[in-house]
């Protein structure tokens, strides 16, 4: 018989919530006329919220 890693015997994605989330970048302009980019990782639910908030 095959060894099972205790890894796999484990059903922990069955029991886990799952969350949409998106990825958000948001380009900033300083003041020297350089772009700065964030990236935010949000939840798909609030993507409208974090695009206007700027």
């Amino acid at each position: 018989m095959a060894r099972v890693s205790k890894n796999q015997r484990t059903d922990r994605i069955k029991n886990r919530q799952q969350v949409k989330m998106a990825k958000v970048v948001v380009a900033e302009k300083k003041p020297n006329g350089h772009y700065r980019f964030r990236e935010l990782i949000v939840p798909a639910d609030e993507v409208k919220q974090v695009v206007q908030a700027g």
